[in-house]
């Protein structure tokens, strides 16, 4: 089970359980309970972290766990994957901060004058990587290693960009002195990792710390989260035992896959469908704004700034990448659930407009998923055609 939760199909098909299951269930005569469930209160006084709900404890807590793998994965991409050389590179980074720039633009374009709508802006800009290589490991089973590994670091260097916004514009109140505590002990748990130190009883109390210290400090946990991911060493040892990323991977992500991302999205995915919400949701120019910059923002934002990297001699397009190949990835981009959803939650309180929100990045994320699975199924297709003829 533990090998299987290591794959992101699996991951994949696990969330979108739970997203369904939710759905569901905050659409039975029982959704009452389910809202309790969300609000029911977690920490005890004695720990001292403030209000924390079950939905608070998610999408504090347990995403702070999918952002360490997150951080792993950008550490191993700059040690040995895309990101080591800046030439191969710059395609996925600047398409990334394409798709960034472009979704944030479409969004205030689409929602300016309603109330509330600077806070949002940063909703359709995450790509969520987990939904989409699994939509990728599907719907084209001859994908090229390359395109892969293009969507990967697409996806990584768009994760570590929202963790950026979130520290910045999604911080109410900072406690200096408390985040100070924080960045000491994520430094002490990177300067043991350099040191070699391999005793994971030594780093899981220090990492427990050290989300609890970032927590309280005001800004969002889960930025301890992918600081520490990113400070785990991929150093190989001289007996050629497995390094510290590799333990950790191993063990941490089938949690995060089987547990932490499934919960997140089970508990913030339940939202009402009827025809008046769904009415709501189509003249909420907010939600809007959510559609359109995941949709048309992400598409053009990645291929576009892709294109545009290629045209002007920035990057190169690999011989193994094909621009109907990066077509699909812009759409299958625009597929922002987990990430999405978290900023949605941190700038809308009010219940009424995060559902609608909520609601907004599920379409989004199904249109995005269908239009790119019916560009991979139709390149997939023509391979098969093309090795018959051949």
């Amino acid at each position: 089970m533990a090998h299987a939760l290591r794959t992101e199909t699996v991951g994949g098909v696990i969330m979108l359980a739970a997203t369904v299951a939710a759905l569901v269930w905050a659409n039975t005569p029982w959704a009452d309970a389910y809202a309790s469930l969300r609000t029911f209160e977690v920490a005890p006084e004695w720990l001292h972290l403030g209000h924390m709900d079950v939905a608070h404890f998610a999408s504090g807590g347990l995403l702070a766990v999918f952002f360490y793998i997150a951080g792993l994965e950008l550490r191993e991409e700059l040690t040995h994957g895309e990101l080591r050389n800046p030439r191969d590179a710059a395609l996925p980074v600047l398409a990334a901060v394409a798709g960034v720039v472009v979704p944030a633009a479409i969004f205030l374009a689409v929602s300016a004058g309603e109330p509330g709508a600077l806070q949002g802006w940063a909703i359709p800009t995450a790509t969520d990587i987990a939904f989409a290589l699994a939509v990728l490991a599907v719907t084209f089973s001859s994908c090229p290693a390359p395109l892969r590994a293009f969507l990967l670091t697409l996806a990584v260097v768009d994760d570590l960009i929202a963790i950026g916004i979130i520290a910045l514009f999604y911080t109410d109140q900072l406690k200096l002195i408390t985040l100070v505590v924080g960045v000491l002990l994520i430094a002490l748990y990177g300067v043991l990792q350099a040191k070699g130190v391999r005793s994971p009883w030594v780093y899981v109390p220090l990492a427990l710390l050290a989300w609890a210290a970032m927590h309280k400090s005001g800004i969002h946990a889960t930025v301890a989260g992918v600081a520490l991911g990113m400070l785990t060493s991929p150093k190989e040892t001289p007996d050629g035992r497995p390094t510290n990323a590799e333990r950790a991977d191993h063990v941490i992500r089938p949690f995060s896959a089987g547990v932490c991302v499934p919960v997140f999205a089970f508990l913030s995915a339940g939202v009402t469908l009827s025809v008046s919400g769904m009415g709501d949701v189509f003249t909420d120019r907010v939600a809007l704004g959510v559609i359109a910059g995941l949709v048309i923002g992400k598409f053009v934002g990645v291929f576009g700034g892709a294109w545009l990297a290629v045209r002007f001699g920035l990057a190169t397009l690999g011989d193994e990448l094909h621009w109907r190949d990066l077509a699909g990835v812009g759409l299958l981009a625009g597929v922002g659930f987990t990430v999405s959803l978290l900023i949605g939650g941190l700038a809308y309180t009010d219940p009424a407009q995060f559902e609608r929100v909520t609601t907004a990045v599920l379409i989004a994320s199904l249109i995005a998923s269908v239009g790119a699975t019916i560009i991979f199924r139709s390149r997939g297709r023509r391979g098969a055609t093309a090795a018959l003829v051949g």
